[in-house]
């Protein structure tokens, strides 16, 4: 990766406080996986790749995402007047892909994202992480916690960031 693409790059250090303070005084070894723009089948081939450690209980996964970026800034101003205020909308378009995470189905997911193109940044590593559930041994559910945006878009002047937080546990 080369300097500019790094210094852009912020996930991980959006991350590691909130690691830090979770495992605060366990012995913990950080192995970050920088994931780019993939092909559905290079996606599937790390997904199928990783996903025996998935199956080892000491191994933990931080994956992280914004979800839509809407605005004339980002390019992507999909409105579904139907919905009511642009705010909605885009809360909508974001919840149908959170439900299909919470599916567990990688295709899907993948389909979603085809026809709503939605400004999901991290929609390749949470493809990825879809496929190791599908490949892994354990059955593992994924629900989301809570659903926020920077600003209620009102006028197509507005911007906004959507943020999804989610946790994936070993169903019992």
């Amino acid at each position: 990766m080369d300097l500019q693409v790094d210094e852009a790059e912020h996930s991980m250090e959006m991350h590691l406080p909130y690691l830090a303070k979770v495992f605060q005084g366990w012995p913990v070894k950080i192995v970050p996986i920088l994931v780019g723009a993939l092909s559905p089948e290079s996606e599937a081939m790390y997904g199928r790749l990783l996903a025996k450690y998935v199956d080892d209980p000491r191994n933990f996964f931080s994956v992280s995402s914004d979800f839509c970026h809407w605005g004339s800034r980002f390019n992507y101003v999909y409105y579904d007047r139907k919905q009511g205020a642009i705010y909605k909308s885009i809360e909508t378009l974001d919840r149908k892909g959170m439900e299909i995470i919470e599916s567990g189905d990688a295709d899907s997911f993948k389909d979603y994202l085809l026809e709503y193109d939605n400004t999901i940044c991290g929609r390749h590593p949470i493809s990825v992480f879809l496929h190791m559930l599908k490949n892994c041994g354990v059955k593992i559910k994924i629900s989301f916690l809570q659903y926020e945006q920077s600003s209620q878009c009102r006028s197509m002047r507005d911007s906004s960031v959507s943020y999804a937080s989610a946790v994936a546990k070993e169903e019992a």
